[in-house]
């Protein structure tokens, strides 16, 4: 969880706004108007865009597990 903090705190206070509401949105299940896409290869897991952020996250069931939040990269998606 750690690592999400500081992801967080990376971004500028307008980003940093949109993504803890997308988050809220999320944890809520209304996930309605959300650019949601199932990575492929990978089951379970998911990615939302929020601008140029990238919120990957678990999704099983009712259990909501955040992995990252990052800038768009080539490096964005790749594990590690």
């Amino acid at each position: 969880m750690e690592k999400i903090k500081k992801a967080l705190r990376k971004l500028a206070p307008k980003e940093r706004r949109a993504v803890e509401k997308t988050v809220a949105r999320l944890l809520s299940d209304n996930w309605q108007g959300l650019d949601i896409v199932k990575m492929k290869g990978a089951v379970g897991i998911y990615r939302v865009r929020v601008g140029q952020i990238r919120i990957i996250f678990f999704h099983r069931k009712k259990e909501l597990n955040i992995l990252a939040i990052e800038r768009r990269s080539e490096k964005t998606y790749k594990g590690g």
